[in-house]
């Protein structure tokens, strides 16, 4: 059922430009669409997209409760510029504690398990709560900003979280990206501009240098496939 449905959109919305389609799905699907933002470069043009076309869509973000303050800095310019609400996600703080008591705030420079425990609890928890009950999952994949991701379509059926996911900026370059946000004067976190491509937890982001792959610098002290479990690509 869920693979019909995604060739269904896929057919039906083959023609149509991003905001089409995002108005399509908005009407479709009434309150059941929603955007998940981190902030990043991607994620603000379709913040951007969604406020210029005032569509019923909720925008949320996770609060990791470990951000730049940078992040956070775009994030109320975001707030003010468009007057709109985000909707705001935290860790579950029991569990936070648990993980603090027992293996303290550092635990995932130890182990790819331990991280992975970390961001099970700030990042999958929170996005597990903030997905059940809708139908469509708007992201800012594209698919150049890992192999993992060259093999994605603008509609997926994302088993684990049981949502069709809409990857509107799939085919776009961090250059159409960019072009955009400075024609449109849309807020930028700051440290774009200082080698930071990729932006999550402050103690697991770094910037990355000329000729790096645009995830090293996502937890750069291990080999992994530089992914949280947000995403599976």
């Amino acid at each position: 059922m869920s693979t019909d449905i995604v060739q269904a959109l896929l057919h039906k919305t083959k023609d149509f430009s991003i905001e089409e389609t995002l108005r399509f799905l908005a009407n479709e699907y009434k309150d059941n669409v929603v955007f998940s933002t981190s902030f990043g470069q991607e994620d603000q043009v379709i913040t951007a997209l969604i406020a210029k076309n005032d569509l019923p869509i909720t925008i949320f973000t996770l609060d990791t409760g470990r951000l730049f303050q940078e992040t956070y800095d775009v994030f109320h310019k975001t707030l003010r510029k468009y007057k709109i609400d985000i909707k705001t996600y935290f860790p579950e703080a029991i569990a936070v504690e648990e993980l603090l008591n027992h293996k303290g705030p550092n635990s995932f420079y130890e182990s790819v398990e331990n991280r992975k425990e970390c961001c099970f609890i700030r990042k999958v928890a929170p996005l597990t709560k903030a997905l059940k009950g809708n139908d469509i999952w708007i992201t800012g994949l594209r698919a150049e900003q890992s192999e993992n991701r060259n093999d994605l379509d603008l509609f997926e059926y994302d088993e684990k979280f049981d949502i069709i996911k809409f990857n509107p900026l799939l085919k776009w370059t961090l250059i159409e990206v960019e072009a955009y946000l400075e024609k449109n004067n849309v807020p930028q976190n700051v440290l774009h501009k200082q080698g930071f491509v990729s932006i999550g937890c402050a103690p697991c982001t770094r910037a990355i240098a000329e000729g790096e792959d645009i995830r090293a610098g996502r937890w750069s002290w291990e080999s992994s496939h530089k992914e949280c479990g947000l995403h599976q690509k």
